[in-house]
């Protein structure tokens, strides 16, 4: 483990190693710790859906070649249980091969770790970043590696995991989400669905053969599915979401997690960057989280390529930051909240409220392109 870099990376989880790989060919020093003491296991199991702008940066790093198992969502449908306003968005419309991808997250972190091993970058595993604290003109921090605790220095701490003592806001969402692979009697054609319930949203992504499941709901609700026997867990998903795959055949892989909203008051510090996961965590409905955090990676490596070693972690270099993601964070915020909050109650105005707003997306390609336009590309859209 180096004592000094010009920019260490707390968290070589995927936001981390991608913006790792982006300054790979630069000439600044770069050294990721890892808490994983094993990076050949990855630190979750479970799907990620990928924008398309995701793509193009998975691209540029010579990883996306290297992904086996994806499956393009080339449709989102948008409906709401027991409402007549729907919505379709098509990848046709907006003149790209798809609105996004469906991917294992444990695939793409092996990916990307594989890319990292060949890129010369510094990657210590094993090692935990306690805290983070700044020194005059550099910050500090204090790393549990092999038994003992170890000050690391860096010009640029970029923290991308974990969060080593940010102040948060959060809200509890009462909600735990359900994760599964199912199979359907009709094939998926590429098409997402996303569907709005009194207990909260359900998305059904196209994977393989089958489908990737996120299903939301009250904590105990949650805990009375996934002790269900699989016919019977099938009939309940089927009476839940409805007829447009036919009958659930077979499910597999069941797991959950309470969700939540839970984001920095402050990305930045004297010398010390926050993103990713560090920097927000939201709630899974329209798949932003993760996209996201790929975008932070790949504003702040701009921000540090078109940079020199002494503006490294400068107030002037962090308020440019701030201020080029500042929109589309907000916006990812507030979009996800909204959704939740409306979405997810048994109010009968807001229900009837929430179909003609279905309706009129459907019904004004305008409204449409520039919603998809923001799911796909973010606030810039």
């Amino acid at each position: 483990m180096r004592e000094h870099s010009d920019i260490v990376i707390a968290g070589g989880g995927p936001v981390g190693t991608t913006l790792a790989l982006l300054l790979a060919d630069g000439d600044f020093s770069v050294q990721i710790l890892e808490a994983r003491a094993d990076l050949t296991r990855a630190a979750h199991s479970r799907t990620l859906a990928l924008s398309y702008a995701s793509r193009l940066i998975l691209e540029r790093l010579g990883v996306w070649s290297a992904l086996r198992e994806v499956t393009p969502i080339t449709t989102i449908h948008i409906s709401q249980r027991g409402g007549l306003g729907m919505a379709w968005l098509r990848a046709a419309e907006e003149n790209l091969p798809a609105l996004g991808y469906v991917v294992d997250y444990a695939e793409l972190d092996a990916a990307l770790h594989a890319r990292l091993h060949d890129s010369g970058v510094a990657v210590v595993s094993g090692a935990r970043v306690d805290t983070v604290r700044t020194a005059s003109s550099y910050a500090v921090m204090e790393v549990s590696h092999a038994g003992a605790c170890t000050p690391v220095t860096a010009r640029l701490a970029v923290v991308a995991d974990g969060g080593a003592g940010a102040q948060r806001l959060s809200r509890d969402y009462d909600q735990h989400a359900l994760l599964a692979s199912v199979t359907a009697e009709l094939p998926h054609k590429g098409c997402a669905y996303e569907r709005f319930t009194a207990d909260g949203p359900l998305a059904l992504l196209p994977q393989g053969a089958g489908f990737a499941l996120v299903w939301t709901a009250r904590p105990a609700r949650v805990q009375a599915l996934l002790a269900l026997p699989d016919a019977e867990f099938l009939d309940a998903l089927h009476q839940h979401f409805g007829d447009r795959v036919g009958r659930f055949l077979q499910v597999q892989q069941r797991t959950s997690f309470a969700l939540g909203l839970r984001y920095a008051t402050q990305i930045t510090r004297p010398h010390t960057v926050l993103i990713g996961n560090a920097a927000q965590m939201l709630h899974p409905v329209a798949g932003q989280g993760f996209n996201l955090g790929l975008r932070d990676a790949w504003e702040l490596a701009a921000r540090i390529r078109h940079g020199t070693r002494a503006a490294l972690g400068s107030a002037a270099m962090l308020a440019a930051y701030r201020s080029a993601r500042q929109l589309d964070t907000r916006g990812g915020i507030f979009f996800t909240d909204i959704l939740v909050r409306l979405f997810s109650n048994d109010n009968a105005l807001l229900h009837h409220g929430r179909s003609i707003g279905l309706a009129a997306l459907q019904a004004l390609p305008p409204v449409k392109h520039f919603v998809a336009r923001r799911m796909i590309f973010g606030a810039r859209g």
